[in-house]
């Protein structure tokens, strides 16, 4: 029975693994406007509601590109900003992958140039 169990998770598992691989693959502008370009603007200079109530950074400035190393940027994206206990920013670990976070990471800095 042990090994019957076995099986079936397998399949079930491989039968999900197509739905995963389609999450996974978003381009890095469609993870920008599914995830970032509601509070940081379609353009990165945060001229929507939520990032002018949030007083956020324009990333298309020098002065938000030079203030912060990409690890910063790409710990930002992760693991999110607080201030206090509060989150500014929300973590995206669980929604995206390393990968997906350094490609945003390349995008936003390209909005500076």
């Amino acid at each position: 029975m042990h090994k019957l169990a076995k099986i079936i998770a397998l399949m079930i598992g491989l039968s999900i693994l197509p739905w995963q691989a389609m999450a996974e693959g978003e381009s890095v502008e469609d993870n920008w406007k599914s995830q970032c370009a509601k509070c940081h603007g379609a353009d990165g200079k945060a001229k929507t509601k939520a990032g002018m109530k949030l007083k956020l950074k324009d990333y298309t400035k020098a002065e938000f590109q030079e203030a912060f190393t990409d690890e910063e940027v790409f710990d930002a994206i992760k693991d999110g900003v607080k201030k206090g206990e509060k989150f500014l920013m929300k973590p995206y670990a669980e929604k995206l992958s390393d990968e997906d976070i350094n490609a945003l990471v390349v995008y936003i800095r390209a909005m500076g140039e």
